[in-house]
């Protein structure tokens, strides 16, 4: 009766809420865990949880021992994946962009891709009066932003025709001469080894960024500088793109990349 009443009170509660809660039952020092020990726990009934948890499975989320105990499975991995990689990098990143500002005296910022955007996730701002910065969360989807330019350097052109045609990518001509030419800066900025925004979305900004690789080889982030127009001249581009690149590379040292 005590546990049909529990079950009774969790039904108002969603299948996501009693999933988490089966989940959090899982810790380092209870790692393999039956249906009876987990239904008084979460207050659910032995066929409920049952249910769930055979649900689990089928994704890798649990998997079960052959004493028809269930333990965490690695499908959970695949989830927290790119979580993880973001904290990786920011990590590994944060005090390569404090020096990074410090010897420039410019802002400088990390930035990931998450199919169509690029978004700052961490940032330095310079310690002049006069400085470009942006909201820690900032999305950026114009073509010619610096960082948009390192990660799309990465992507089929289809990809990009796609982005395009959704209004997703903004400010690149969709003429087949238009893309031609963006495919030829991208390419330009690979054998370069950074992307260059020379005022083009912001008369008063110039953006430099550089891709960030991990240990797969695989473009996890940009790091990026963003400075005044009046204070960057040809000369100043080209000192900060490489000390730009250089940051990107030892980040990507950091992660096991080369």
């Amino acid at each position: 009766m005590p546990r049909q009443s529990s079950d009774t009170s969790h039904r108002g509660a969603s299948v996501i809420e009693n999933t988490v809660s089966i989940l959090r039952c899982f810790s380092p020092d209870r790692q393999e865990l039956g249906v009876t020990e987990i239904a008084p726990r979460v207050g659910l009934h032995k066929s409920t949880v049952s249910r769930i948890l055979t649900a689990l499975e089928a994704q890798g989320i649990v998997e079960q021992e052959s004493s028809r105990r269930y333990r965490l499975g690695l499908g959970i991995l695949a989830l927290a994946g790119p979580l993880l990689a973001d904290l990786d990098v920011r990590r590994a990143a944060y005090p390569m962009l404090q020096d990074l500002t410090r010897d420039t005296g410019e802002t400088s910022a990390l930035m990931v891709w998450n199919g169509a955007e690029a978004i700052t996730v961490e940032q330095i701002p310079s310690p002049q009066q006069v400085k470009h910065t942006s909201s820690l969360g900032s999305r950026y989807q114009t073509a010619h932003s610096a960082s948009v330019q390192v990660f799309l350097a990465f992507e089929e052109i289809e990809e990009i025709h796609a982005l395009v045609d959704s209004g997703t990518l903004q400010g690149l001509d969709s003429s087949s001469g238009g893309f031609d030419k963006y495919r030829d800066l991208l390419e330009s900025n690979r054998d370069r080894g950074y992307a260059l925004n020379d005022a083009e979305t912001s008369p008063n900004e110039v953006g430099i960024a550089a891709g960030v690789h991990d240990h797969r080889g695989a473009l996890v982030a940009a790091v990026l500088i963003a400075a005044p127009k009046f204070r960057t001249d040809a000369e100043q581009i080209t000192s900060l793109g490489e000390r730009c690149v250089e940051t990107a590379r030892r980040v990507s040292q950091r992660l096991g990349g080369r």
